[in-house]
């Protein structure tokens, strides 16, 4: 080819680099979801607590409620039972979680799946299910009436604390055992071999090995629970327990029964206040167990 000739350029066409939509414009549609489901009605609760029905804005409700001893005995009760529950449902749980996942026996892989289904039940109806057991008119006294021919029978403990207790025990202990038996599942049989062979026995198994690894589960279950139960309503509402008011039955009292809404919005903004402090103690407390995780491992 002779060096004076000059071959025709050829323009290659670059394909548009396709516009790519601002950040700003796909977080639209979750925060108008969430401000419409959730910050609207909560803003209107916060304004209702500081609009008493005869007009103006003032926190003079927020004095009234904090002076009656309803509120207080409420946020006593409250806490206890929370507590209670939760502390409750971490022992029930973690020992029957360790029996599903490290004790074999016939029917452990049902149960283990049965718990995912009872996560699904209302509240209500584990009430109502200890009520036909334990009622006054249940099963148990019925039995005993029938077997001893008294009047009543020995089992009265549902309509007092210690029947929501049991109640909220019963109910909120799967809660704390669903993640544990996905942290139990992780962990190596070696690792359990190894110690066993080296002469640990079972409870010093459980204390060194398997505990360190259910720390996270734990906590993230028992403070769900802890959040749940500050929140119940159905549980102390079928049991009937007598003297026995929460929060929640605070809120509802006031509202439906002496139709002080203004009072029961401070109950309600009290226990959302509670409610998200806990959430803040429960981040900041499994942020300090996986930084120790993640160190140890």
């Amino acid at each position: 080819m002779a060096s004076g000739v000059r071959l025709p350029l050829v323009r290659v066409a670059v394909p548009a680099r396709p516009r790519r939509i601002p950040a700003w414009v796909l977080a639209l549609p979750p925060v108008a979801a969430l401000g419409v489901v959730f910050l609207h009605p909560l803003a209107l609760v916060l304004w209702q607590s500081v609009s008493p029905d005869g007009g103006g804005h003032t926190f003079s409700a927020y004095g009234e409620v904090f002076a009656q001893a309803a509120f207080r005995d409420a946020l006593r009760n409250t806490v206890l039972i929370a507590a209670g529950s939760t502390a409750g449902s971490l022992l029930l749980g973690f020992a029957l979680a360790l029996v599903i996942a490290f004790v074999p026996f016939p029917g452990g892989k049902a149960i283990g799946r049965f718990i995912d289904v009872f996560l699904s039940f209302p509240s209500f109806l584990i009430t109502l299910a200890l009520l036909f057991v334990y009622g006054t008119a249940g099963i148990a006294n019925g039995l005993w009436t029938g077997a001893t021919g008294a009047a009543a029978g020995p089992f009265d403990f549902l309509h007092t604390p210690w029947g929501v207790l049991l109640a909220e025990i019963t109910y909120f202990t799967p809660f704390v055992m669903r993640p544990l038996l996905g942290a139990f599942a992780q962990i190596d049989p070696a690792q359990l071999d190894v110690a066993a062979s080296l002469g640990a026995r079972a409870p010093r198994i459980v204390r060194q090995v398997i505990l360190p690894e259910a720390l996270p589960s734990l906590a993230a279950g028992g403070s769900l629970v802890l959040v749940m139960c500050l929140n119940e309503f159905g549980i102390v509402l079928f049991t009937g327990a007598k003297g026995v008011t929460t929060l929640p039955v605070l809120v509802y009292g006031k509202a439906i029964l002496d139709g002080d809404y203004a009072g029961a919005c401070v109950v309600a903004v009290v226990n959302i206040a509670l409610s998200l402090a806990l959430y803040g103690l429960y981040r900041t407390l499994t942020h300090r167990i996986d930084g120790a995780h993640r160190a140890r491992t």
